[in-house]
């Protein structure tokens, strides 16, 4: 059962999506600020996330919106728990569709909102292939509340897609995979810094994952989607972007389970040249920009201790081309052109 927060939050992003309009007066600013759990959420920019939604990525507004709907006893949004290193919390809608995400660290949703939001639409607009995940809405409390200040109540959200859309209904829902991947030669102080015993399986259960097998793809898949990543990392490094990933799924080729939305390749599902798998992909996590000052002063933090230290750069503070070209050699480690007993690769 939702606790108490859970249910506030989900109230408060409900509210926030169906509301239509709203005129902020003196009085419901002084008594937004004391709200602890039931902060007020409006969105943002809303009509340039309709446009994607509906002009790029074929996503039915009616059921985009049903989603977020609770029916009867039914919670719209289910917890998903606090996850990952900065604090957020993850909600997925009843019918799992869509996720959302907490983004608490401001220097990541002022760079977003900011920085990102414009070039990042016009980009999905060009690029309506792009492995970028689909972020579908902007959630966020314009003022202050003593909930927000406390963080017992997140004031800034992401919607996206969720790529494990119908694995709920797949008979072979346990044989799916996940894996959360980034380059693995950079320095992790939770993984490379403390000795073992001191870190906890869960903390470790938190870091990038290892993909140990190979994705076989037919040449014209593997170009394709070397070329669509070369194009969506070099948008990510021209807005000096590092530390995303690659969100990797894959599941058994027989299995068909359903997609929300424009029917891109990786999204469907690609089946593996030699027929055993299928693997959906996207590119996840890309709000941490190098030069916002948050990043800048952990750059200089680290760069400090490895006068001492000697460990590496991190992931976090490397140069946003470094990354890139760090990324692109790991997934392209992972594919392989497969070959059949004819010799065709094709």
């Amino acid at each position: 059962m939702p606790n108490r927060r859970q249910k506030a939050i989900t109230r408060s992003i409900q509210r926030a999506l169906f509301r239509e309009k709203f005129r902020w007066t003196f009085i419901q600013r002084i008594l937004a600020f004391f709200r602890i759990f039931n902060i007020t959420l409006i969105r943002y920019e809303h009509e340039l996330f309709r446009k994607l939604r509906t002009e790029v990525w074929s996503l039915s507004e009616d059921e985009y919106m049903s989603s977020f709907k609770s029916e009867g006893k039914t919670v719209s949004l289910v917890s998903m728990g606090d996850l990952g290193f900065s604090g957020s919390t993850f909600f997925r809608t009843s019918n799992s569709a869509f996720l959302v995400k907490s983004v608490p660290r401001h220097f990541e949703h002022s760079f977003f909102r900011k920085d990102l939001l414009a070039p990042y639409s016009e980009y999905m607009r060009n690029h309506p292939e792009s492995l970028l995940v689909w972020i579908t809405d902007y959630v966020y409390a314009p003022y202050h509340s003593i909930g927000s200040i406390l963080r017992t109540s997140p004031a800034h959200h992401i919607i996206m897609e969720n790529v494990l859309y119908g694995k709920e209904d797949d008979p072979d829902a346990g044989s799916w995979e996940t894996y959360d991947l980034k380059p693995i030669d950079y320095f992790y102080p939770e993984r490379d810094l403390v000795p073992g015993p001191l870190v906890s399986e869960h903390t470790l259960s938190r870091l990038a994952d290892k993909f140990e097998d190979k994705i076989r793809l037919t040449r014209k898949i593997y170009e394709a989607v070397k070329r669509t990543l070369e194009t969506d990392t070099a948008f990510l490094a021209s807005a000096n972007i590092v530390d995303y990933s690659l969100f990797l799924i894959r599941f058994p080729a027989s299995s068909k389970p359903d997609t929300i939305g424009r029917r891109t390749q990786w999204r469907v599902g690609v089946t593996s040249a030699d027929g055993k798998w299928k693997y959906r992909a996207v590119v996840l996590d890309f709000f941490w920009a190098k030069h916002t000052l948050h990043a800048q002063a952990m750059t200089g933090a680290v760069q400090a201790f490895n006068v001492l230290g000697r460990q590496g750069p991190m992931s976090i503070t490397t140069t946003a081309e470094e990354y890139r070209e760090k990324f692109l050699v790991m997934v392209d480690e992972m594919m392989e052109v497969y070959v059949n007993s004819r010799g065709n690769g094709a």
